[in-house]
């Protein structure tokens, strides 16, 4: 599909401002928008025209009004505004093509070879599987493929800060897929046996959480038991551990008993050296399960057990899949928690205080938390700021390619609905109809 450039390629020298590689970096397009202008001359009015957006919606981007989370649009930006795939989390982009070589966002050089053709949408491709084709069946695996796989599925972890698994899903299901042809196609030391399939385990992890955020239940619990299985025979406790947290958080909407019999199980599958962010990550799963019991005890035990966890952080020996988990994730859970226990005296400061400072390009999880701060609202028996925070989740959760924040404001707007003489609760539930 050939693009309109129409004037609104951002000049290189606008591109290297640090200020500007920051916006790109957190998808910040209305800050992209501004700078744009500000030093390149680019109206809003081109912009708007090249990528496709409602002018009035790039002025109230650069307002910091909303923001864009969909792979489809965020492509669409990057090729009208010359933007490099790389500084925004992409693969480089077809008008690129006579680069050989181009750094990725944290400076390194990543050949484009290494980059498998497969969409994570069926239209472009992001960053994908290895290039298995000097990899062929009987070929001798050696000690650095691992690793390479391993910083692969990191930076594809990354696509899911700004992305819903809608977005994801088919990506993150090639790169499993693709991995563990090499491991059945291949021959390797039983030590790279061993880290190999470590990775696979994570990688059906993150396929099956894309899976999950999209609303595909059965193809997510299926992921989740593999990767159990290929995480018992990497001999890795702590990813053995995380695939039954991830089960325990899908099982709490049907049966909460299973679930809290689950979570604990992970805690206890990880054991007690496990590093201290899946620590923490376990534990407030397993605070989250008691809580959806009604077991407040054992939620509040859980919680203390986490955030103790992160105390005796060690950035050097933390693994990537749970390096996001600090006292703002913690802190979240706990408020979350306190919600679905009915206590919204505790559960309203804490939600609020994080919310206030959570960046809109994390529009799902934003979207996500602030449901709860809505329910809590409802249990306060303030319907009118209920109301304003649910207009709120369905402003940030417009375009996410995720079931899960509307899934989850249902049930609020349900409780909302014989409060429609309320200023503001008639209005959002009209929203939400329509």
């Amino acid at each position: 599909m050939s693009q309109k450039v129409g004037g609104a390629a951002i000049p290189r020298h606008v591109l290297e401002r640090e200020d500007m590689r920051a916006a790109l970096a957190q998808h910040d397009f209305g800050t992209v928008f501004l700078l744009a202008r500000k030093w390149a001359g680019i109206s809003y009015s081109r912009i708007a025209e090249a990528c496709a957006i409602k002018a009035e919606r790039v002025g109230a981007l650069a307002r910091g009004q909303g923001s864009i989370a969909t792979y489809e649009k965020i492509s669409l930006i990057a090729d009208a505004m010359r933007i490099p795939g790389h500084m925004l989390g992409l693969a480089p982009r077809d008008w690129e093509a006579n680069q050989t070589a181009t750094p990725d966002a944290r400076g390194e050089t990543v050949n484009r070879r290494d980059f498998l053709r497969v969409s994570a949408v069926g239209a472009s491709t992001l960053l994908g599987a290895v290039d298995i084709a000097d990899l062929s069946s009987g070929r001798r695996l050696g000690a650095e493929l691992p690793k390479v796989l391993a910083r692969r599925t990191a930076r594809l972890r990354r696509l899911d800060d700004v992305l819903g698994g809608g977005d994801t899903l088919r990506l993150y299901l090639s790169e499993y897929e693709t991995t563990k042809k090499l491991v059945a196609g291949g021959s390797y030391t039983d030590v790279v046996e061993q880290r190999l399939q470590a990775v696979l385990a994570e990688q059906a992890q993150q396929a099956g959480w894309a899976a999950f955020d999209a609303g595909k239940l059965d193809l997510s619990k299926q992921l989740y038991g593999e990767s159990h299985r290929i995480a018992n025979q990497a001999h890795a406790a702590d990813l053995a551990g995380n695939a039954l947290a991830f089960m325990a958080y899908q099982t709490v909407g049907g049966d909460p008993r299973e679930a809290v019999a689950i979570a604990e199980a992970s805690c206890a599958a990880a054991g007690t050296e496990a590093p201290a962010t899946v620590t923490a990550l376990l534990h407030e799963r397993r605070a989250w399960a008691h809580a959806v019991m009604g077991n407040a005890r054992e939620t509040d035990a859980a919680l203390a057990t986490a955030r103790a966890a992160l105390e005796r952080r060690n950035e050097s020996q933390e693994p990537d899949w749970s390096t996001w988990v600090d006292d703002q994730e913690v802190t979240i859970m706990t408020g979350r928690c306190w919600a679905e226990l009915g206590r919204p005296l505790r559960a309203v400061p804490l939600l609020e205080d994080v919310l206030e400072g959570f960046d809109d390009a994390h529009a799902r999880d934003k979207a996500l938390y602030s449901c709860w701060l809505a329910d809590a609202y409802v249990t306060a028996g303030e319907p009118e700021e209920a109301a304003r925070v649910a207009g709120r989740v369905l402003d940030l959760s417009e375009g996410v390619a995720s079931v899960r924040p509307r899934q989850r404001l249902g049930p609020v707007l349900q409780r909302l609905g014989d409060q429609g003489a309320v200023p503001g609760v008639r209005e959002v539930l009209e929203r939400a109809r329509a």
